[in-house]
C-alpha cells in the first residue's frame, strides 16, 4: 500500500528543485503572500531546527530572533506559495534535529560555519 501512496504522490505533485540544506544551516526561504487580490514576496531566513518526513510530507522548521524574541516556522517542501530557498550559510552540527539551540542565548547560540574543499 505504501508504495501505491508513493507513487501516486510522485505523479501528481511537481517536484520544485530547491538546494540541499540541513539541521544547522542558515536559509532564507522567499513565499509569496496573497493581501486581497495582491501579492508579494516575503522572505524568512534562519538557522534550521530539523528536517523532517519524506516526499510530499516533508518539511522543515526555521528558527530567526527578531530582537528578543524567537521565531519559528515550518514550512512544508511542496507548499506551492514557496518561491526559492537559499542557503547562506552551511552550519557545523553534530545532530539532525537541533533542539537544544532553543535553549541557547548569546554567544553560545552561535553555530560553526562547516568548512568547504575548493579545488
Amino acid at each position: 500500500m505504501d508504495h501505491l501512496i508513493k507513487l501516486v504522490q510522485d505523479q501528481l505533485i511537481e517536484k520544485k528543485d530547491f538546494p540541499e540544506f540541513g539541521a544547522g544551516d542558515t536559509i532564507t526561504v522567499y513565499y509569496e503572500i496573497r493581501e486581497g487580490n495582491k501579492t508579494r514576496t516575503q522572505f524568512f531566513r534562519g538557522v534550521v531546527i530539523q528536517k523532517r518526513g519524506s516526499g510530499a510530507t516533508e518539511t522543515f522548521t526555521i528558527r530567526k530572533i527578531s530582537g528578543d524574541i524567537a521565531v519559528e516556522r515550518i514550512f512544508p517542501v511542496n507548499m506551492p506559495t514557496i518561491q526559492k530557498i537559499e542557503v547562506n550559510k552551511r552550519g557545523k552540527v553534530r545532530r539532525a534535529r537541533i533542539y537544544y539551540f532553543r535553549n541557547l542565548r548569546g554567544k553560545k547560540a552561535r553555530i560553526k560555519e562547516k568548512r568547504t574543499k575548493k579545488d
